[in-house]
């Protein structure tokens, strides 16, 4: 007789958060001309390659290091044709903040990070381990509820510490036309902690300010279709807006 696996897959749930969207929902910009594409590609490569190796020092603790994240991710960004824009409330130089926003892409990591550096709550599978040590990652399976008590624990720890974690309540990516519910638990981390919500309202924008899902990262697209899909496009526009800052209080459904 064969031993169980060690390691058994976790299967789905009822609560399992789910999309309506899928690729029939993401579309590109207008097309270039083959030379322009060629070109765009090219310059956004060798940008990369530059600003890729500085990765690591996000590692070493020293003084501006918030700053420094920064300015990796809007570089990041950059080799995507990717800009960022801020509006709204001010954003307070406050510890132990839980962010929260929309779910849309893997990009929305580098496009939060741009303006609010901090830990990120993100798919297990998503990145490998040099990656989310560099991003900061808190790995979630989102098909195991066993598990979801552990990442809340994690992230109220880290908020109790005074450090800044992103989450994405939705549970699941959506095309940025269509959004979902926000789903109470990750919440329940600025209750334990006693520490504030700071909402985001995230969106992906073409050059003339309509809505973009070229950044859409839903359905069953790969990783690589994604990423070839935007370091392609023309410029694109990733639009955060600061909402109100919110007070953790009791009841986790309301923060929600």
């Amino acid at each position: 007789m064969n031993a169980p696996p060690r390691n058994p897959p976790a299967t789905t749930h009822a609560w399992l958060p789910r999309s309506t969207c899928d690729s029939t929902c993401v579309g590109v910009g207008p097309a270039s001309p083959r030379w322009l594409v060629v070109l765009r590609v090219t310059l956004r490569l060798m940008l990369a390659l530059l600003v890729v190796p500085t990765l690591p020092l996000a590692l070493v603790p020293m003084p501006g290091q918030m700053r420094l994240r920064q300015f990796h991710c809007r570089t990041l960004l950059r080799c995507f044709g990717v800009r960022i824009s801020v509006s709204g409330a001010p954003i307070r130089n406050l510890r132990g903040v839980l962010v929260v926003s929309p779910h849309i892409s893997w990009l929305d990591v580098f496009s939060i990070g741009a303006v609010l550096p901090g830990w990120y709550v993100a798919r297990a599978d998503m990145f490998g381990e040099p990656w989310a040590r560099v991003l900061k990652i808190i790995p979630i399976d989102r098909r195991s509820l066993r598990r979801l008590p552990g990442v809340v624990d994690s992230v109220a720890s880290r908020l109790s510490a005074g450090q800044t974690v992103v989450a994405f309540p939705e549970g699941t990516t959506w095309c940025g036309v269509a959004c979902g519910s926000f789903y109470p638990a990750m919440f329940q981390a600025a209750i334990d902690a006693g520490r504030p919500v700071q909402p985001l309202r995230l969106t992906y924008h073409h050059v003339d300010g309509l809505i973009s899902t070229a950044p859409a990262f839903v359905g069953d697209d790969t990783l690589a279709a994604a990423l070839v899909r935007l370091i392609t496009q023309r410029r694109t526009l990733a639009h955060v807006h600061v909402e109100s800052l919110q007070l953790p209080g009791h009841d986790r459904r309301a923060l929600a």
